[in-house]
């Protein structure tokens, strides 16, 4: 057994971002400048995206990018019950209604044929969720939002680096919001953006900088002016230039952050192919998954032993994890005001009854690796039903 606890996430933090951070303290600009605006330089190129603004969270994104859209009371919103409450709590605060689907059973995303069921003429936008790094089905979704004539927005939180096939997500006309939050592939620490063609993002830069329209830095530097006008009661969602030195480190060592994190994957499987009562996560042939998660489900009929002792047993052996997620509709705040019952959405109740995330990140070693492998293989053969 380990002698060390292994972390479920912790972010990969090196002395470039130190540097970073450090050198932006030197600066004039602390919040909101030129480090930012170059961050949002290089998430433009890296993506392909047609512009990006950088925001302090997804939730921020999903917010502003649903006040941009015009969403508001009246209006529907379709979100997959298995997400972050995040996707559903954005809803609410403009004063819409989320309606929740179910999702596919092997991806768990989005289940097109829920989504097909559930639009009413209230209808305005699909909201489906990249879960775990794998793609949702966007090519049936764009067919059901043109024949409605709905809005696409992306909840990518999970989804930098994620390719639907063949093209990164975020380099699409519809708006998609990413999170760099400390857990995440890139992170910088609290933070996020939102992507899509200009005109929306311009709007949403506005919206989420109090609704004003000349950025402090542009005000206060040589070469601005300080007048401003306030356009529309907008937040404050902006993106600091000590969260954008990290993510511009951050996003040079992208690519051997992924890299590693497919190793471990292709580790995992390995380690797991024989065991009939796990069942792993996939990545469909069209997809190319950033793996943000590796969320393993136990079959639970082939077992004497339930997730959540499951989990508890890894944790006496030094292993962390969590779950991904409660699914929206099990929540007390949306069951009770909306009426749900767990089995209303099944496959996602049922995926949350038997999964677990087990440690997935750049900074693992093989031998951590193989600890998590060993813990799980002896937990399973020795609670075979």
């Amino acid at each position: 057994m380990r002698k060390e606890f292994l972390s479920y996430n912790p972010p990969t933090i090196g002395e470039a971002e130190r540097a970073g951070v450090m050198e932006t303290l030197c600066t004039p600009w602390v919040t909101t400048g030129p480090k930012t605006v170059a961050f949002e330089g290089e998430l433009k190129t890296y993506l392909g995206a047609p512009a990006v603004v950088a925001l302090n969270s997804c939730t921020a994104g999903l917010h502003v990018g649903l006040v941009a859209l015009g969403v508001g009371p009246g209006d529907e919103v379709i979100v997959p019950a298995m997400t972050f409450c995040a996707t559903a709590n954005v809803v609410e605060h403009v004063g819409a209604r989320p309606i929740l689907v179910d999702v596919c059973p092997d991806t768990l995303t989005m289940d097109p044929e829920a989504v097909r069921a559930a639009i009413t003429p209230r209808t305005k936008v699909l909201l489906p969720v990249h879960y775990g790094g794998h793609p949702a089905h966007l090519d049936e979704l764009d067919a059901l939002a043109a024949q409605h004539g709905l809005f696409l927005l992306e909840d990518a939180a999970h989804a930098i680096s994620t390719r639907y096939k063949g093209r990164l997500i975020g380099s699409r006309a519809n708006l998609a919001a990413f999170s760099f939050y400390a857990t995440k592939n890139l992170t910088t620490v609290e933070g996020g953006c939102l992507t899509g063609e200009q005109s929306l993002v311009d709007k949403s830069r506005i919206i989420g900088h109090h609704g004003m329209n000349r950025d402090a830095w542009k005000r206060f530097d040589r070469s601005g002016s300080w007048y401003y006008e306030v356009v529309l009661p907008g937040f404050k969602y902006n993106m600091t230039d000590m969260q954008a030195a990290i993510g511009l480190a951050q996003l040079k060592r992208l690519g051997s952050f992924q890299a590693r994190r497919r190793e471990v994957v292709a580790r995992y499987e390995a380690g797991f192919k024989d065991l009939t009562a796990l069942e792993l996560p996939v990545e469909l042939p069209w997809a190319h998954s950033s793996w943000h998660l590796y969320v393993i489900r136990l079959r639970l009929e082939q077992l004497r032993i339930d997730r959540n002792t499951f989990i508890d047993e890894l944790k006496s052996r030094n292993i962390g994890t969590s779950v991904h997620y409660l699914p929206v509709h099990m929540h007390p705040y949306y069951r009770d005001k909306y009426g749900y019952r767990a089995e209303d959405l099944p496959v996602a109740a049922d995926a949350y009854s038997r999964m677990l995330s087990l440690p997935l990140h750049a900074a693992l070693t093989d031998e951590d690796v193989d600890d998590v492998i060993q813990a799980v293989r002896e937990l399973i053969l020795s609670n075979l039903a």
